[in-house]
């Protein structure tokens, strides 16, 4: 239950996930959960601090819109309490893009009903240099239309065994997957995935997959065969995460 005497606020916040092993706090390794938490408690000594995030990335992943809140018992205005945590964040990878005060009632990862994703793939023979890192460099031609069809086959509500990971911790496999969609600009090609919840690495599952599909490696009918075993091992490939981003958490009005 939360403390009356404190304030909810709900921060959205960017990263860049290089840096970092995840968003989740672990020992002995840099994530983004910890270094937000330290930096409240710079200002905030006398609280428990907890971040609680919509949602978690893995190491390498990036984030334009994460979500999550935090109770803190010093009376500040959401204003002040953005400039505070980014003045104590410096010089990390973090920043918090907004601050809101909220009711005690908002929870960041529990009233969520729509979260996004994008991952860009640069589709070109040059080296990367800015973007490395932050994008997956594929050199050959990728056929996206192919992708983007063959990506329709994870619409819908599925069992998803064979794009989670081993080590994936929700308790069902089955998940509704709202869209997925695959564009090009330019050199960039890019895909929009939007769901209520992801299991761990299935994203970056699909996106290995549906990159077979644009090489020409595999069809359609390969990406379904791989959907209905429903074994890990029928997976083509997993991303790697440089080129996945959390872009933004929907709520209730």
């Amino acid at each position: 239950m939360t403390d009356h005497k404190k304030q909810r606020y709900k921060l959205t916040v960017e990263y860049d996930g290089r840096p970092f092993c995840g968003w989740q706090r672990q020992a002995d390794v840099p994530t983004v959960q910890e270094t937000i938490e330290n930096a409240i408690k710079a200002f905030c000594p006398n609280d428990d601090i907890l971040v609680q995030g919509s949602g978690r990335t893995d190491a390498g992943v990036h984030a334009v819109g994460q979500v999550a809140h935090v109770d803190i018992s010093r009376p500040m205005t959401a204003d002040k309490l953005q400039g505070a945590i980014n003045f104590h964040l410096r010089p990390h990878a973090v920043s918090i893009v907004k601050a809101e005060a909220v009711s005690p009632n908002f929870n960041a990862r529990f009233c969520a009903e729509q979260r996004h994703y994008t991952y860009r793939i640069i589709n070109r023979r040059a080296p990367l240099t800015f973007e490395r890192g932050l994008a997956w460099h594929v050199r050959h031609p990728l056929d996206v239309r192919a992708m983007h069809d063959a990506a329709q086959v994870f619409v819908g509500t599925h069992d998803f065994t064979t794009f989670r990971a081993v080590a994936c911790q929700s308790k069902s496999p089955i998940k509704t997957i709202d869209e997925l969609s695959v564009e090009r600009i330019g050199d960039a090609v890019l895909f929009h995935a939007h769901a209520l919840s992801f299991l761990h690495n299935q994203i970056r599952s699909f996106i290995g997959t549906l990159k077979l599909v644009g090489d020409g490696a595999w069809g359609k009918t390969d990406v379904v065969k791989a959907l209905k075993a429903c074994r890990r091992d029928a997976l083509g490939l997993n991303a790697p995460p440089d080129g996945l981003y959390f872009m933004r958490v929907d709520y209730p009005e």
